[in-house]
């Protein structure tokens, strides 16, 4: 993994703005309307990430991905696309309210906490707190209001889960190294979703929590093992982590909560066994909707959870306001020797572009407190379908530009 040896190394979260075209072909498939083996897809698809790439590169992105292409979204504005594309390539699941998912309903026990609360994103805190916010259709809390009332229809699991995407990963590695090795790039990562993010679903097949949690975790690992063994960063995506926290109504005592995430990191790190941990980057926010957040979980109650897991760089939220304060944290707990840190000192929660100067400003104090080697400068979360294009495109120039005056002022 590349490190900020010279100057401040960029990179971000993942998820960049799909173009138009592409939304819509993958709008199809998501719903069923569409397979994603169609070769005009696939055409579309390779081009769309060579152009994201090649726009990532000119803005000055140090370390592109795919900007997630090939998870299909269901519209210009989705938050889930990074969850959901897990579903399509696993076997073992069942759609919400089949008449398979009803046939196991009888059979299966509830396991607490884990299952009543994390299935119902409604149950949020911060949101029953802001009822009035989240309600009113005209507020900016609607754009992820509105499609949190929906219903949500998450696959049930029905049978043993094993891993079946392995066709659309090829596609994926495929396109992400073509576009790298076009636009000149040293290096370049790809998102893949946590065991513990991705098994928030509703388990009618195994007996037990833990069951469910390692099953998704063997079936993942192919998907984290073919990252890697292509020469690409994997970076685990896994906002479960801090999120939990605030699906689970009431609060649970902190020691509760951290040993019921100990388990996913466990999971986790079994699915990363053998891994080498200088190509993985672990990343955690906070949610991506926008509203006020203010029943997150603080870093510090949670640190300790985050480096024990098996990267070699760990990607936080650091601009948006309600965590910017956070770079104390670091004060106290010390980055171990040999890994990196990847603070998102742009947001996605605000369509604010952030000056190049305070970008800056926000990289040099994380510089000055772990190491100016040990910084990549990154965003809070992946700015596509989050926030509108033009805003996130400025987002990553303003990124670029800020890296270059922290590092003239750390290399000065």
């Amino acid at each position: 993994m590349r490190t900020s040896k010279d100057r401040i190394l960029t990179t971000h979260a993942g998820s960049l703005s799909r173009p138009a075209n592409l939304i819509a072909l993958g709008k199809s498939i998501a719903i069923g309307e569409a397979k994603g083996d169609d070769p005009a897809y696939a055409r579309l698809l390779a081009a769309s990430v060579a152009d994201v790439v090649r726009k990532q590169r000119e803005l000055g992105v140090d370390i592109p991905d795919d900007g997630e292409f090939g998870k299909p979204v269901a519209g210009s504005y989705d938050y889930g696309a990074w969850w959901n594309y897990a579903f399509a390539r696993m076997s073992g699941f069942s759609p919400a309210g089949s008449a398979a998912a009803a046939a196991h309903e009888t059979q299966h026990k509830k396991s607490g906490v884990a299952e009543v609360a994390l299935t119902s994103f409604a149950n949020r805190r911060d949101w029953q707190k802001f009822g009035e916010f989240y309600l009113d259709p005209e507020s900016s809390g609607s754009l992820m209001g509105s499609a949190a009332r929906r219903p949500v229809g998450r696959p049930a699991c029905t049978a043993p889960i094993k891993y079946t995407g392995h066709a659309a990963l090829r596609a994926d590695i495929a396109n992400l190294k073509n576009a790298l090795a076009a636009a000149g790039a040293e290096e370049g990562f790809m998102c893949s979703i946590g065991p513990g993010s991705f098994a928030r679903g509703i388990d009618l097949h195994y007996k037990t929590e833990e069951e469910f949690l390692f099953a998704a975790a063997d079936a993942m690992r192919d998907e984290y093992k073919a990252i890697v063994d292509a020469g690409i960063v994997l970076q685990i995506d896994d906002p479960s982590l801090p999120d939990n926290w605030d699906m689970i109504n009431p609060e649970p005592p902190l020691a509760e909560f951290k040993k019921f995430e100990q388990l996913r990191i466990e999971a986790l790190n079994h699915a990363l066994r053998g891994l080498p941990a200088d190509r993985i980057r672990y990343h955690i926010c906070w949610g991506s909707w926008h509203g006020p957040h203010t029943t997150d979980i603080p870093l510090r109650d949670i640190v300790d959870l985050v480096l024990s897991v098996n990267a070699g760089a760990y990607s936080v939220e650091a601009g948006n306001v309600r965590h910017e304060h956070e770079w104390r944290v670091w004060q106290d707990g010390k980055l171990p020797d040999g890994k990196l840190l990847i603070p998102g000192v742009v947001s996605h929660a605000t369509n604010i572009v952030e000056h190049p100067q305070v970008v800056a400003d926000r990289i040099v104090r994380y510089a000055q407190t772990v190491g100016r080697d040990n910084v990549i400068a990154g965003t809070d979360c992946g700015l596509g379908g989050r926030i509108h294009p033009q805003i996130a495109w400025a987002k990553l120039q303003a990124l670029a530009e800020g890296a270059r005056l922290a590092s003239q002022e750390l290399w000065r």
